[in-house]
């Protein structure tokens, strides 16, 4: 690896700055905060930029907040320091890259979570980066397949939800496997998540011009997004997992919470079937609206318009789950969807895909039972 190449040793120089400093909203805030950085770098004195940084909800949209774009960051000179250059090599972390949008996601949060944790710079692989990279802000740098076919990596499996022993992984490179998709891993560090998931303007425009097209006669609506997944989960649910997917009466019961709760509520339906959604979902009281007119959209598109409403209605899948996530208001989820030996339990736990403040609604097994 050419540690010195432009493309490596940009984003490592970034990624070397403190929080206040990469979050700064103009130059001069910017020039400020490395400026104290480096005379704490000079003088050896602890920095006191360890508070975090919150990025709070927008009131007004219930959506996280979005950073302007990142200041190039000036060139700068330090004094010559009288202590020996660190050459400490921080190693390479990378995650395997697969799956659809839900994992892909998953996989990404992991990796910046337990690289950061463990103390070493995580890299994503170029198909991470292109599926990504189209939709949000990432900022993590990328390795290409040569120079990752050179490194000798230890491959760590993880399961899916946070256990102690990944607070001290071995090794400098380390290549993570597996479907994780869990709060637990990343949850304490929620607002860079939300912040490396920002949606690029392109996108956050549209989504909000169609959801804004909805408006009509409601005069405060509260914009509910529901996701529901059919596709191969109709079949692989009931005859692999021992589970059920989401039915009309599940759909009918988390309309109707939020209903009751909200005077103004706009249900965004989306789906991967959405023949059968037009077909069991009630459209009649005039405050649902099947996205992209009734026709299967893509999945970027789709989980955009999710993220930007209020709050959520999911059914199974991590696409669901990563909505509610960004969309940071309520979530309604189906829960208890698999019998009790069910062998998908071994791989999945339901107190570490949902938060504990979300609402699950439990799902009608007796199509199992008979």
């Amino acid at each position: 690896m050419q540690w010195r190449e432009f493309s490596v040793a940009t984003p490592r120089l970034w990624n070397s700055l403190p929080v206040r400093a990469q979050l700064a909203p103009d130059l001069p805030s910017f020039c400020k905060s490395c400026k104290t950085w480096l005379f704490h770098q000079h003088l050896s004195i602890p920095p006191s930029e360890h508070t975090p940084v919150t990025i709070r909800p927008n009131s007004s949209s219930s959506y996280f907040h979005k950073l302007s774009p990142t200041p190039l960051a000036p060139r700068l000179t330090r004094r010559p320091s009288t202590r020996p250059p660190t050459t400490q090599d921080p190693g390479m972390w990378t995650v395997n890259s697969i799956g659809r949008l839900g994992n892909q996601m998953g996989e990404y949060a992991t990796l910046y979570a337990l690289a950061k944790l463990n103390g070493h710079q995580a890299y994503v692989l170029p198909a991470m980066h292109q599926y990504l990279s189209s939709l949000f802000r990432i900022t993590l740098p990328v390795i290409s397949n040569e120079e990752a076919g050179k490194v000798r990596w230890r491959n760590y499996n993880l399961h899916d939800w946070m256990s102690e022993e990944y607070r001290h992984i071995q090794g400098k490179y380390v290549r993570l496997t597996g479907y994780p998709c869990s709060w637990t891993f990343y949850h304490h560090i929620r607002h860079e998540i939300l912040q490396e998931f920002t949606f690029h303007d392109r996108i956050k425009e549209e989504a909000n011009r169609y959801l804004l097209g909805l408006h009509g006669s409601h005069r405060e609506p509260t914009y509910v997004g529901v996701h529901v997944r059919r596709g191969d989960y109709v079949w692989v649910m009931p005859n692999t997992w021992k589970g059920v997917v989401a039915d009309k009466g599940y759909l009918e019961k988390a309309m109707r919470y939020f209903r009751e709760k909200y005077r103004d509520p706009i249900f965004v339906v989306t789906s991967n079937g959405m023949s059968w959604c037009k077909e069991n979902i009630d459209a009649s009281k005039g405050d649902v609206f099947f996205a992209g007119d009734g026709r299967e959209s893509s999945p970027g598109r789709d989980f955009a318009l999710l993220a930007h409403c209020n709050h959520t209605i999911m059914t199974i899948g991590t696409f669901g789950i990563w909505a509610g996530y960004l969309a940071g208001g309520e979530t309604v989820y189906l829960a208890n969807y698999t019998l009790p030996d069910s062998p998908f339990l071994k791989l999945f736990r339901p107190s570490a895909a949902f938060l504990p403040e979300w609402v699950g609604i439990p799902a009608d097994l007796s199509p199992l039972l008979h």
